[in-house]
């Protein structure tokens, strides 16, 4: 049986729970709170643990303690228990945490499955209070949990963060600036790692916790010393894509310590008038050359500022404009000619004062594994592998057609959420431009149609492209378009649909993966390139798609050819496969159905 038993948290408490029986000498979990902010703890004595609080200024401005007690707690749940609350807590975004975020990390003990079984009862009792809001799965959908800088980190994670702060700790006190470069496939946490960073420093330097690691708090004591006055201690977060640089602009702004301006772009760093102390810098591999740009004024100006003449780009700019930096890369993740070649990254690493890391870990297809990607990357080539794979936890499936995948992922997300079609360039966006309502009727649809407003057609069957560039994922439409590349890059999805486009074929004489050029729309993305080159950016494009969906991915081929290839590798789907459909209500003249990601509901009529 597990207790959520609330008290006044003020001078008659400690008393009060040194009487009871889990508030003295037993492994509890505590959350102190009023209605806008929480702090969350555990301890082996609530009474003692409450009177210290109480001489924080920062704690008596809140009015209540909630004890969450058990007889089978011991202190390895209470520490997974305590994690388990500040992730979800922070990201339900009720109360704001007063917690920091060191010393996160994960770990296992006994029985753990059973215990974190239960941790959903203690959600929903502290949802009945009024302490949280929202449901579990609807946090998990959310932006701000899924780039929250309170994820418990994984072993590698926890090491490379600890082996950065030791080794900046001692170039900052030897006053030698430095390049860190840290590689990780899609979906190894590159972007949590930098999240967590940036917070664990500005939690430090603003000097709200303290860390139980020694080690790594005397090498961050050290690294705040970059700047002479840690008052004007200058960090940022730099993001390459409009996309993804406005959803942490979004988390940024409701994560306490942090702010939406420490989001950058890199003509963001470029304009600075001051020298950044520290810039970690995410999907780096989507840094710009001076190649196949739309516009080339703003960047020419930025390469005369630094006398770097048409050869300067954005990892130019960054350098020249911090002391330190933090490059968060994946080769395999470039997908056009204007992202700066893998050879620049290798000439960097190649200095004396670079240091280079490496993410292992997947954490987002972890239901397929290390042993998913590395299958994808192998279908996706010219050495493909001798025997076909299937994972037991994780779906991977082919269809034969297309419009049977597009309504699969709808009726997913119907219990799920966040499960999106996308597809390769392989079509006009004759939709582009056009103001597309945010809740599309079917007489609406079929006029738009009617019209040639549509994008795609395949057998008969028409979509349209993303009607927004921007946080399209997160977009009320966006279950009813198709979302491209630059929609998903750097995001997570429950399931994916991937349409796969004319412009990737397969020659069954030859047998081998070919591009046919002409079908690929990407004007800038295959202007300069020769084909061997297009080739493996478009292959980058599917394997990343391939990699947003945590629990599933869906293929359609347009190539026959190439359909019957991959065939060979991936399972079929079939009818019995249509299990899960859950619409909220259905008839003929009114159908809606809910997006459990916004809690909203969807109509059409």
């Amino acid at each position: 049986m597990i207790n959520v038993e609330t008290y006044k948290f003020d001078a008659k408490v400690v008393e009060k729970l040194e009487n009871t029986r889990f508030g003295n000498k037993w492994p509890i979990v505590y959350i102190i709170n009023n209605d806008k902010e929480a702090y969350i703890g555990e301890t082996v004595n609530a009474y003692v643990r409450a009177s210290q609080h109480l001489d924080n200024p920062k704690r008596r401005m809140l009015n209540l303690i909630n004890i969450i007690s058990s007889e089978k707690f011991n202190k390895s749940v209470i520490l997974d228990l305590e994690a388990f609350l500040i992730k979800y807590m922070s990201a339900d975004n009720k109360l704001k945490l007063q917690n920091g975020n060191g010393g996160l990390q994960n770990h296992n003990y006994y029985q753990k499955e059973f215990y974190e079984s239960k941790f959903k009862d203690i959600w929903n009792k502290l949802k009945e209070k009024g302490i949280v809001k929202n449901d579990l799965l609807v946090i998990e959908n959310s932006d701000l949990f899924k780039y929250s800088p309170y994820k418990s980190l994984t072993d590698d994670q926890y090491e490379i963060v600890t082996n950065i702060l030791k080794t900046l700790a001692d170039d900052v006190k030897n006053n030698k600036e430095s390049t860190f470069v840290v590689h990780g496939g899609a979906g190894t946490g590159k972007t949590i790692l930098g999240v967590y960073l940036i917070k664990l420093l500005m939690e430090i330097k603003e000097n709200n916790i303290n860390i139980e690691d020694e080690i790594i708090d005397d090498n961050i004591q050290e690294v705040l010393k970059i700047h002479d006055s840690i008052n004007k201690l200058k960090i940022g977060l730099v993001i390459p894509m409009d996309n993804l640089r406005k959803t942490l602009k979004k988390v940024f702004r409701n994560v306490s310590g942090l702010n939406s301006r420490m989001v950058l772009s890199p003509n963001d760093v470029a304009k600075s008038s001051e020298k950044y102390d520290l810039l970690i810098v995410d999907e780096a591999h989507r840094l710009r050359k001076r190649k196949n740009l739309t516009q080339y004024a703003a960047f020419d100006q930025n390469n005369k500022k630094f006398n770097l003449g048409n050869q300067g780009t954005e990892l130019d700019w960054i350098r020249l404009q911090s002391k330190y930096q933090i490059f968060l890369y994946d080769e395999e993740q470039s997908i056009k000619p204007t992202d700066i070649d893998k050879e620049r990254f290798e000439e960097i690493e190649a200095e004396e004062n670079t240091h280079k890391y490496i993410l292992k870990t997947q954490l987002r297809c972890l239901l397929g594994g290390d042993e998913y990607i590395k299958y994808v990357k192998e279908i996706f080539s010219n050495n493909p592998p001798e025997e076909r794979k299937s994972f037991d936890q994780y779906e991977f499936k082919i269809f034969d057609d297309v419009d049977e995948m597009v309504n699969n992922i709808k009726s997913k997300n119907n219990v799920y959420g966040l499960c999106r079609n996308v597809a390769g360039y392989a079509w006009k966006w004759n939709s582009k431009g056009k103001k597309l309502p945010m809740h599309i009727t079917k007489k609406e649809i079929k006029e738009m149609k009617d019209n040639n407003l549509y994008d795609i057609e395949i057998d008969g069957h028409k979509y349209i492209w993303n009607s927004q560039p921007v946080d399209w994922i997160n977009s009320k439409n966006s279950i009813n378009e198709i979302g491209s590349i630059h929609t998903t890059q750097g995001f997570d999805l429950n399931y994916t649909g991937l349409i796969i486009g004319n412009e990737l074929k397969y020659d069954d004489v030859e047998n081998k993966i070919y591009i046919d050029r002409k079908e690929y729309y990407d004007v800038k993305g295959k202007a300069d390139t020769s084909d061997k080159e297009l080739l493996k950016y478009i292959l980058h494009i599917y394997i990343t798609m391939c990699t947003r969906g945590m629990r599933g991915t869906y293929l359609y081929v347009c190539d026959p050819k190439l359909r019957e290839y991959l065939s060979k590798y991936i399972d079929k789907h079939s009818p019995d496969d249509n299990q899960i459909i859950y619409p909220v209500a259905e008839d003929e003249e009114n159908y809606t159905m809910m997006i459990a990601d916004k809690g909203e509901e969807y109509k059409y009529e």
